[in-house]
């Protein structure tokens, strides 16, 4: 399967992961106070740099292909989750609707430093 194809179908799944993960433990991560916030963001950022510098070893791709792969892999869950947040308390109805630019910032969080962490990746080989 091509590189193009395997990229987009991570992406498209890691987007549904991403969903059904809010979906149903959404009350989890958007708690009162600081700290929750700023472990959910820590999380994020963690989380997304482990998928940038991974990537290519997840799709099997050369090192120097791992910004194309993850910018692939990265597209539909941005465009996705976008929609989600701009209809938030549509699609998550048991989480307090003010929550749609927490959600909005945590994915963008995420799929930046995944970016990141393929810049990172690619240089170094």
């Amino acid at each position: 399967m091509p590189l193009t194809l395997k990229s987009l179908a991570l992406g498209f799944g890691l987007t549904a992961a991403i969903f059904v993960l809010f979906s149903f433990a959404g009350h989890l991560f958007f708690l009162e106070g600081r700290r929750p916030f700023q472990l959910n963001f820590t999380g994020g950022a963690a989380l997304g740099l482990l998928l940038g510098l991974l990537n290519h070893r997840i799709l099997r791709a050369p090192k120097s292909k791992a910004v194309t792969a993850m910018a692939l892999t990265a597209v539909p869950g941005m465009l996705i989750m976008a929609a989600v947040g701009s209809h938030f308390a549509v699609f998550f109805p048991d989480l307090n609707p003010s929550l749609d630019k927490v959600f909005g910032s945590l994915m963008l969080w995420f799929y930046g430093f995944a970016l990141v962490g393929a810049l990172w990746s690619a240089r170094s080989s």
